[in-house]
C-alpha cells in the first residue's frame, strides 16, 4: 500500500510542479489500445513492449481536460481507500457521482488507465471488479474474511470471489478444468452432473467475455494445481476471441498479462471441423454476418495464430464455410449429446488442439 500511495503522490507532485512553473499539467501513459505497442511471447501471451508509444492527457485542451479532472478525482478516491484500507467496486465509484462520471464505461476506462499509468495491478488500487463468473466442481477454499466455500457440484454454482488474491487453502482432486463460454451450457452441464460423472473436474464460466476476477481465478487455479485446462466455446469468431482472452490476454489489459494469461489452455470444442465430422445438418448452422467476417479476418492476422497451425486450419474451415454454430447445435443429435458423448469422447481420445 505504501507503494501505491507513493506512486499517486509522485503524480500529484508533477502536477503541482507544472502549476508552480505556470505550465499546464499533463498526465502521460502508455497507449493501451494500439497493437503496435503489443508484443507476443508464447509463454506469457500479449504483453506491452517496454518502449511503447505514449499518450498525454492534457489539462489545457478542451477535449482531454474533463478526463484529466476525472483521473485526478479517482486518484484521490483510491488514495483515501488505500489509506483507510477500505475497498470499493467500480460500480460504487460510478454511483458516488453519476452526474460527474456520466457512465460506467468512463469509470472503467479511467481505472484501467490509472492502473497502466501507475504500473500497479488494479486490485492493489483497492478497486474490486463486479464479478459475473461462476465456478463449480471439485474445489473448496477459504475467502479472505475466513468464509469457507465448497463448490462441489450440486446444481448450483458459486459466484467467482470478488477478491481472488485473498483466497487461500485451495483444495481440489480435479483431473482437469473446463472453461465454458456460456452460462446456459454451464448450467446444462451442472444439471447433467458432468463434474462427477466422468472424473472430478472444476468448471468455470465467465458468461461470455470474462471479467478480471474470472481470469484471475483461472490463473490462480492453474498456478495452484497445474491440471490441464480445456475450453468449450461456440464455433464462431466471438467464441474464438473469448478463448484467446483466457489463453493469451487482451490488448487493453496487456500491461497486466503476467497475472492473467494461461498459455497452456487447450481448445476442446466446438471445433469447426467437428461440424463436418459429426455431420451436423446445414439448416441448424447460422450464416456469417459481415461483422463475423471482419472479426475472423482480424483474429487470423494476430501474432499468436501463427504459432498455432492447428488453430489456423480450424479458422480456415470456418472462413471457407461462412457458417457458425453454437454449442447447443449438438442437441440436434440428442438432448444430452454434449455431456454423454461429445465431451467424454473428446477428453478420452485427446480431441483438443
Amino acid at each position: 500500500s505504501s507503494e501505491v500511495l507513493e506512486a499517486i503522490e509522485n503524480v500529484i507532485q508533477d502536477v503541482l510542479e507544472s502549476l508552480a512553473q505556470k505550465k499546464a499539467p499533463v498526465l502521460t501513459l502508455a497507449n493501451r489500445s494500439d497493437w503496435r505497442n503489443i508484443g507476443f511471447k508464447d509463454s506469457v501471451g500479449l504483453q506491452m513492449i517496454p518502449r511503447c508509444t505514449r499518450k498525454q492527457i492534457r489539462s489545457d485542451c478542451p477535449r482531454s481536460a474533463p478526463k484529466f479532472a476525472l483521473m485526478l478525482k479517482i486518484l484521490s478516491m483510491i488514495y483515501k481507500m488505500v489509506q483507510s484500507n477500505t475497498y470499493a467496486t467500480k460500480r460504487d465509484i460510478y454511483y458516488s457521482d453519476t452526474l460527474l462520471f456520466g457512465s460506467q464505461t468512463v469509470v472503467d476506462n479511467i481505472i484501467n488507465d490509472i492502473s497502466c499509468m501507475l504500473k500497479i495491478p488494479r486490485r492493489s488500487l483497492h478497486i474490486l471488479s463486479t464479478t459475473r463468473g461462476f465456478v463449480a466442481g471439485n474445489l473448496s477454499y477459504t475467502e479472505e474474511d475466513g468464509t469457507k466455500v465448497n463448490c462441489t457440484c450440486g446444481t448450483t454454482a458459486v459466484t467467482v470471489p470478488s477478491n481472488v488474491q485473498g483466497i487461500k487453502n485451495l483444495i481440489s482432486h480435479a483431473k482437469f478444468m473446463l472453461i465454458v463460454e456460456k452460462d446456459a451450457t454451464f448450467q446444462r452441464l451442472l444439471d447433467d452432473d458432468f463434474c462427477n460423472k466422468l472424473s472430478p473436474c472444476i468448471m468455470i464460466t465467465g458468461r461470455g467475455v470474462p471479467d478480471l476476477n474470472t481470469r484471475l481465478l483461472v490463473r490462480k487455479l492453474w498456478d495452484t494445481f497445474q491440471i490441464p485446462i480445456f475450453t468449450l466455446m461456440d464455433a464462431d469468431p466471438h467464441g474464438v476471441e473469448i478463448m484467446c482472452i483466457y489463453k493469451y490476454g487482451s490488448v487493453s489489459m496487456s500491461f497486466e498479462a503476467h497475472h492473467l494469461t494461461v498459455p497452456s489452455i487447450k481448445w476442446l470444442g466446438l471445433l469447426p471441423s467437428d461440424l463436418e465430422r459429426l455431420h451436423i445438418r446445414k439448416d441448424v448452422l447460422i450464416p456469417f454476418t459481415k461483422q463475423d467476417q471482419n472479426k475472423l479476418a482480424s483474429i487470423q492476422k494476430r501474432p499468436y495464430i501463427a504459432c498455432q497451425p492447428m488453430w489456423k486450419k480450424e479458422l480456415e474451415i470456418m472462413a471457407a464455410s461462412k457458417l457458425k454454430a453454437e454449442i447447443q447445435v449438438l442437441t440436434s443429435l440428442s438432448s444430452d449429446y454434449l455431456s454423454r458423448v461429445y465431451l467424454p469422447n473428446k477428453l478420452q481420445f485427446g480431441g483438443w488442439l
